[in-house]
């Protein structure tokens, strides 16, 4: 059991959602606006994506991300900055036949160095490394690819940036290479991990195969946990009674219950509720940041 949690809100993902529900944020200022009333609501650390303003697709624009950034930033609200680094390995091949050449709707592919250029210009505490390649969705031809070359290189370099990788894990390979990148030496304490359940293709969300996972971390690592959909709500406890600490939000999961879409806040709220009610003490930013050896910048 964790009795001092902390909470990560992932504010908007880039997923196509935004025909889904109102409340997920596109424009920098609707994400910057969401992540600080999820700061608000109890969120010490705010997961961020950007999307396209125009036709709300998820984007790697170094511009749309430093805007967000600073919009938050200048707000006064304290709050970890969680950037993800998983944009520029989407792949979709060309179908059951003609595989290649790949699908230009949809693929984005970058090299290691391109795909932390947000991270290097607007230094957040934390950005996402992606521990693995996948079948991430649901029939059709997509790969999500992150090779042992590219997360070797990002993890080396976000190590010289000084900013802390959390290290996201849909399975249990994904975890495995967590192993291997610790022995190489590419991850400094404490290692952070994020298991990401309920994921088609990757480790479903059912408790036994959720505690084989948290058997397998590394020793003293600080790990979360989350599940997608309605999962989201129940995996607070999960979380939380499993050692962990816990990740709510618009890209995971949009109601609050049965017909009601949610906001990032109502989220984070009711996560709060939920901990509080088991006795668990919710971390702010500045203990999440001494915990983790964070350094905030800018």
């Amino acid at each position: 059991m964790n009795w001092e949690v902390f909470v990560t809100c992932a504010v908007t993902g880039a997923g196509a959602t935004t025909n889904k529900s109102p409340h997920v944020p596109v424009t920098p200022e609707q994400i910057a606006n969401s992540a600080i009333d999820a700061a608000k609501a109890g969120a010490a650390v705010v997961h961020i994506h950007v999307r396209d303003p125009e036709t709300g697709v998820g984007s790697r624009d170094v511009g749309l991300y430093a805007e967000v950034c600073e919009r938050i930033r200048d707000s006064g609200t304290d709050v970890v900055l969680n950037l993800t680094a998983g944009m520029g390995g989407d792949l979709v091949l060309g179908g059951s036949e003609d595989v290649l050449p790949p699908n230009p709707d949809g693929t984005d592919m970058a090299g290691a160095t391109e795909r932390l250029a947000h991270v290097r210009e607007i230094m957040p505490e934390i950005c996402t490394l992606d521990c693995g390649t996948m079948n991430f969705a649901s029939g059709g031809d997509y790969i999500m690819v992150n090779t042992p070359g590219v997360l070797d290189s990002m993890a080396k370099q976000v190590q010289e940036l000084g900013v802390r990788p959390e290290l996201e894990v849909f399975d249990f390979g994904h975890l495995v290479y967590v192993h291997e990148m610790i022995e190489k030496g590419l991850l400094d304490d404490p290692v952070m991990i994020q298991l990401c359940m309920g994921i088609a293709y990757g480790a479903p969300d059912d408790p036994g195969t959720f505690m084989a996972l948290v058997n397998r971390l590394p020793r003293d690592c600080v790990f979360s946990a989350f599940s997608i959909g309605r999962m989201q709500i129940p995996f607070v406890a999960m979380a939380a009674l499993a050692g962990g600490n816990v990740r709510v939000g618009l890209e995971d999961n949009l109601y609050l219950g049965a017909g009601h879409k949610a906001t990032n806040a109502e989220l984070v709220e009711r996560a709060k509720l939920i901990l509080e009610g088991m006795n668990v003490r919710l971390m702010g930013p500045q203990e999440v940041r001494d915990k983790l050896k964070l350094v905030k910048h800018g």
